[in-house]
């Protein structure tokens, strides 16, 4: 199944990708999205040089609907990482390769990331992948279900963004 979720930002492509590369962006944005329990936050790299961000956490089912819900069980182990590489020419443009796995479910995301400029200002974050489920007779029904929750993260994880980016750097009230 296809998936794309555009997030656009009020701050040029520069600024939001900083805040992408920040591990305590990254960590702050897992923890408020959905819910979910933080394992593990990696960010190697630089903006300036390309990066990598690694998130391993734990959701609870109810993103899915209950007759996927005893593929999953009870919580959802959820791995996401994205690896970024340097601009692409004036504008701070970047593209880089997303991967989202469920542990001990058989749904696997995989697919592009780009941060473009827009011409008014502002930018635009584009994910755009495959959502795979290896379910016998079941499939269809666990990918549709596994895109519709990884569409509600982003765009929290969107949203999660632009409250960092009002804030200037952290929300008041959050760690």
């Amino acid at each position: 199944m296809h998936l794309t979720v555009e997030l656009t930002y009020a701050a040029d492509a520069d600024e939001v990708v900083a805040m992408l590369a920040d591990e305590a962006f990254v960590r702050w944005r897992a923890t408020r999205t959905a819910g979910g329990t933080v394992e593990q936050v990696d960010v190697s790299g630089s903006p300036g040089e390309g990066f990598t961000i690694a998130v391993r956490r734990t959701l609870p089912t109810d993103l899915i609907p209950t007759q996927v819900r005893p593929f999953v069980g009870d919580r959802l182990e959820v791995r996401q990482a994205e690896a970024w590489e340097p601009a692409t020419g004036s504008g701070g443009g970047r593209v880089g390769t997303v991967a989202l796995e469920i542990a001990g479910a058989p749904v696997r995301v995989t697919g592009t990331v780009a941060i473009e400029p827009l011409p008014g200002g502002g930018c635009r974050q584009v994910y755009d992948g495959v959502v795979r489920a290896s379910v016998p007779l079941f499939g269809a029904v666990v990918a549709e279900a596994a895109a519709h929750a990884v569409r509600s993260t982003l765009e929290a994880e969107g949203e999660a963004g632009r409250e960092w980016l009002a804030a200037g750097g952290r929300p008041r009230g959050d760690g």
